[in-house]
């Protein structure tokens, strides 16, 4: 006869600052380029392996953890770095059409990814400061650049740049709350702040501190100190 006892879980660590870290290192690289400050192409190793493969690891981390909004941003994210470094690789490999204008190909990207993080950001209102910063801060930065890649644009010019600047900015605040992560989880408490959520619809909460806790039971968004 089969044993049904339902056994608890072990429980593992945060995957949160992970997430947020890869997020950061690859959105920092990327948007230094569209700045105008560091070359091209040196943004994809960290895409594919680290802002790509690491942060969808995190996503599915995530789920383990009964956390939605962490494993819906984490896996939609870590998808986002595979998908863009593979269509660029094959630009480069000359696997693209000719007749493909890919600027305006990367504009229908970003903008699809924008319509995404809309969403996400109103329900980031319900975690905390930090991650609605994250995803504000993301939101104004796929707005330029997909704004600039329909105008044509290339890195360094016109709404492109000022795009880069912004996602520089976006990187800076994803660190943050990455580190507020790392430190909270080897603390007895929350010793940096992360913010309480804008609009709190949450009870029954666990891993305070984590830029991206969750329910005790269903997983929803929650609250970090």
């Amino acid at each position: 006869m089969a044993d049904d006892t339902i056994r608890p879980t072990a429980p593992i660590a945060d995957p949160a600052p992970l997430g947020l870290g890869a997020f950061a290192l690859a959105t920092f690289i990327l948007s230094a380029h569209n700045a105008g400050w560091a070359p091209d192409l040196v943004w994809i190793g960290p895409a594919l392996f680290y802002g790509g493969l690491a942060q969808f690891l995190a996503g599915m981390w995530e789920f383990r953890n009964r956390n939605t909004f962490g494993s819906t941003a984490f896996t939609t994210y870590g998808a986002f770095w595979l998908s863009l470094a593979g269509f660029i690789l094959l630009d480069v490999f000359g696997k693209v059409p000719a007749d493909v204008n890919v600027a305006h190909a990367l504009g229908w990207f970003v903008l699809a990814f924008a319509i995404f993080n809309t969403y996400m950001l109103l329900w980031s209102l319900t975690v905390n400061r930090a991650v609605f910063a994250v995803f504000l801060t993301l939101e104004i930065t796929e707005i330029l650049l997909f704004i600039g890649f329909f105008a044509g644009q290339a890195a360094g010019h016109g709404l492109v740049r000022v795009g880069g600047l912004v996602g520089v900015l976006t990187a800076l605040v994803a660190w943050y709350a990455s580190a507020a992560g790392v430190a909270n989880a080897m603390a007895e408490r929350p010793v940096v702040a992360v913010g309480r959520p804008l609009w709190d619809l949450s009870s029954g909460l666990t891993r305070p501190g984590s830029p991206m806790p969750r329910m005790g039971t269903t997983g929803g968004p929650s609250e970090a100190h």
